[in-house]
């Protein structure tokens, strides 16, 4: 782990497009200023965290809840099955 002495308004260098800038400073918090381009995401670890958990969680997941979920988005009309029923 690198780690490095920052003052305030003073920024380091993420490769050639992330900035990371000191932007205030109150006892002991400490406020961040991130540039990065729009596909570099950027999250607070704890949410990194739960995200990465609910990925986890999503593969888990019941393969025959698939049909159900398209349901949810595409759902049946009453005369569906009357048309599937004929042929229709």
């Amino acid at each position: 782990m690198l780690i490095l002495s920052r003052k305030l308004n003073e920024s380091i260098m993420i490769g050639d497009q992330i900035e990371v800038s000191i932007v205030d400073i109150k006892g002991d918090q400490i406020k961040l200023g991130i540039a990065a381009p729009r596909n570099v995401k950027v999250y607070r670890k704890e949410v990194y965290v739960a995200i990465q958990q609910e990925n986890i969680e999503a593969v888990k997941a019941q393969p025959n809840v698939l049909p159900e979920l398209g349901n949810l988005f595409h759902p049946k009309k009453p005369d569906d099955d009357k048309k599937d029923s004929e042929g229709k």
